[in-house]
């Protein structure tokens, strides 16, 4: 099931006896668990009926024997399972056979008590694999969720799309901005939407001053303005981002910094490769917004591919410096100069 669709059910109040929440992106099994510990039972059954274990502070048998309990009072019991994949003996190889996983937990997975709703919440660890004996029982009696990590260059809808649901608009460079800045941890970048909405009046459609405002990002000196002055080849522009990024480390980590450079040269890379260089198709095919593709087409014109192809050996070169590799402590500003300066000239 998509998490659209589980959110939709919980809703309608239409209950599955297992959750099996797993994969790399926390944010939607925390936002799946979190609907069904705060919304299942009311406030008086959740006295009797829910429990919050920790998959470092159980085994299996202790998993079961509270799932196989009957509520008080109530329907249904709630049994959450944070860190699952901690679970004592849960699963310890996968093959095909169903040996990989303890006996008594696949016989309740495959007669689970209606009555319970057994929330497990496996993160980070590998995805089970479908071929399992694990996996096609969990397909057949429960929600068997997986959770992925976004691309970078899918953020900037994630967002429009997480304040759109809520009344909200955002423009574009506003987007682009904040995911930037704040990379793929959704929940990190929930957090921020969450405290713009809490400033910003639903009629306003939130921009750069509010973003630089409530958050803290500068809407002048950014590494997204930094691309914008690479595409424009304007080196005083440059200049000043760099020495503000020079002066400020904590704000706009090297590593973070030659990171969104190369995921933007790429682009432009992909961009020559390109046969339809229509503005849509562009847009789709190198994953930006279409409002941006006027700056992407200077950046292709001041970019031959030859250069761009330097301009990846510096990259290279600056993340090993970086790193202490063939030098001796340059200040990270100092190196970031030096790497502005090789990509402009």
């Amino acid at each position: 099931m998509t998490f659209d669709a589980i959110i939709k059910d919980l809703k309608n109040k239409i209950y599955h006896p297992i959750y099996f929440l797993q994969g790399d992106e926390a944010y939607y099994i925390d936002v799946i668990s979190d609907y069904i510990e705060k919304n299942v039972l009311d406030d008086n059954e959740k006295e009797f009926n829910q429990t919050i274990l920790y998959g470092k502070d159980v085994d299996v048998a202790t998993v079961i024997s509270y799932a196989k309990r009957f509520p008080m009072m109530s329907n249904y019991q709630v049994i959450i399972i944070k860190e699952a994949q901690d679970i004592r003996g849960l699963i310890k190889k996968a093959d095909k056979d169903g040996k990989d996983v303890k006996d008594d937990f696949l016989s309740y997975i495959e007669n689970p008590l209606k009555s319970t709703l057994l929330v497990l919440c496996y993160k980070y660890s590998s995805i089970l694999d479908k071929r399992t004996k694990l996996a096609k029982m969990l397909d057949k009696t429960a929600v068997l969720f997986e959770s992925k990590k976004l691309y970078d260059n899918k953020i900037p809808d994630w967002i429009v799309d997480y304040l759109s649901k809520r009344t909200y608009k955002i423009d574009p460079k506003a987007s682009q901005l904040m995911a930037d800045f704040l990379g793929v941890d959704l929940s990190k970048i929930s957090n921020e939407l969450d405290k713009l909405m809490l400033n910003i009046p639903a009629s306003e459609t939130i921009n750069e001053k509010h973003i630089e405002k409530f958050i803290g990002i500068s809407k002048d000196y950014n590494i997204f303005e930094l691309t914008t002055a690479f595409a424009r080849k304007d080196v005083m522009k440059a200049n000043r981002i760099v020495k503000y990024f020079a002066a400020n480390p904590k704000a706009s980590p090297m590593v973070m910094n030659i990171a969104a450079i190369y995921n933007y040269f790429s682009k432009i890379l992909k961009y020559h490769t390109l046969t339809d260089k229509s503005r849509n198709n562009a847009a789709s095919e190198i994953g930006v917004n279409p409002y941006f593709m006027s700056e992407y087409e200077l950046a292709a014109k001041n970019y031959s591919v030859a250069k761009l192809m330097n301009i990846f050996n510096y990259l290279r070169e600056y993340d090993m410096k970086s790193k202490g590799v063939e030098d001796t402590g340059t200040d990270e500003g100092d190196l970031l100069k030096e790497l502005v300066y090789k990509i402009l000239h």
